[in-house]
């Protein structure tokens, strides 16, 4: 069986579609509640915090500092495969949410916790578009 196995995609609803189009643009969106001023990942309908469904959108600069992660030696995925070993990573951005993401750039067994991260948007073979992944931010 030598045919490339298709990744899965993204998906996008009407709560996280203006998420996904900042993302092919090159931004990174937080949703903002306008009651009590959370920001939180990944897009929901309404705050995690105090139920408010008056939400807004909040361009994040996209630095952080790796919270967690993992290496991935076998993928759940067989489109994955490739890209053995990879680097999953949490994110505490500068404006606190944690995003779950791939790390680019770097061997996967060379991330450390702390080590500082700056956003990119790439497809990365993802049929849907453009999704956010992070980068060593001296790179």
């Amino acid at each position: 069986m030598n045919e490339a196995v298709p990744r899965p995609g993204r998906l996008s609803t009407p709560v996280t579609a203006e998420y996904w189009r900042a993302a092919a643009e090159g931004r990174l969106l937080l949703r903002t509640c306008r009651t009590c001023g959370h920001r939180q990942l990944y897009p929901r309908s309404m705050c995690v915090r105090c139920w408010s469904e008056d939400l807004g959108w909040h361009e994040a600069a996209g630095a952080g500092t790796v919270w967690a992660f993992t290496v991935i030696e076998v993928p759940g995925h067989p489109a994955w495969r490739s890209m053995t070993p990879y680097a999953v990573v949490i994110v505490e951005l500068d404006e606190c949410p944690r995003l779950l993401s791939g790390l680019l750039e770097q061997r996967a067994y060379d991330v450390r916790i702390g080590q500082r991260v700056r956003a990119v948007t790439e497809a990365n073979g993802d049929p849907t578009g453009p999704i956010p992944y992070f980068v060593p931010a001296e790179s």
